[in-house]
């Protein structure tokens, strides 16, 4: 849609292909995420030492911090163990990804066409539903997963067919649906707050330029910090329900 020179597209642009692959400015995005992560990763790692500094000593903390949290929500040291990489990856995936789309150039910076018009090279990868949708795939399965390790197949599948009565069996059906809205929450919820963000910002830098952007960008820092959270507390939240005896 175009007006008044202001420019919202829903889908995400497409750059060209890979072996028939489509590449998308969402797609090269994330892979700039996974840079940045490895990046920031190998740099913590070569500053730890066996005599930590203060920086070392509040990272340590925040990460003890978390680590008891979910021991706790989870009555398991062992599962919060073997769960909280994996928590931890989705969180920091999701929350850089929803700061750096305030770097200058993100956005701005494209390829331009013989129109005039130019493609973004880089957009927010969580303003495309496909790649929250991906996210969500790979929390449910982390969910189904760590439920299958906790009470083995045949008693976790019991959750979704149970044949002892006919309310077991409707309790089955109904689990079996709350998987799949899982799927649904999880990406329209942070698809729906980081668009809307990106598109409210966009419409008051054009009219309001200078005034109101920069702290409704402070806000959107927040949020997308609020929507990493849920999105990695719901996903240990959903294992501890998982790992749980059916009743």
């Amino acid at each position: 849609m175009t007006e008044q020179g202001i420019h919202i597209a829903l889908a995400s642009e497409h750059l060209g292909s890979f072996f028939g692959i489509p590449i998308t400015n969402t797609v090269v995005m994330s892979f700039a995420v996974i840079l940045l992560i490895g990046c920031i990763v190998f740099l913590v790692r070569r500053s730890l030492s066996m005599v930590p500094g203060r920086a070392q000593v509040v990272f340590e903390m925040l990460f003890t911090g978390v680590l008891d949290y979910m021991t706790e929500t989870l009555e398991d040291e062992k599962l919060a163990r073997k769960l909280f990489p994996i928590l931890l990856t989705i969180f920091l995936f999701v929350l850089i990804a929803n700061l750096v789309e305030f770097v200058p150039g993100i956005g701005s910076i494209g390829l331009f066409h013989g129109n005039g018009e130019a493609t973004p090279i880089l957009r927010s990868m969580n303003t495309d539903l496909n790649m929250t949708l991906a996210l969500a795939f790979v929390a449910v399965f982390t969910v189904e997963v760590f439920g299958i390790m906790a009470l083995g197949t045949l008693r976790y599948g019991k959750k979704f067919v149970n044949l002892s009565s006919a309310m077991g069996f409707f309790v089955g059906i109904i689990e079996i649906f709350s998987e799949v809205a899982r799927l649904v929450s999880f990406s329209f919820r942070l698809f729906g707050n980081i668009f809307a963000g990106e598109v409210i910002i966009l419409v008051i830098q054009h009219f309001v330029p200078m005034v109101l952007p920069v702290p409704l960008m402070a806000f959107e820092i927040f949020v997308g910090f609020v929507q990493a959270a849920i999105f990695a507390l719901l996903t240990l939240f959903f294992v501890k329900i998982a790992v749980a005896e059916a009743h």
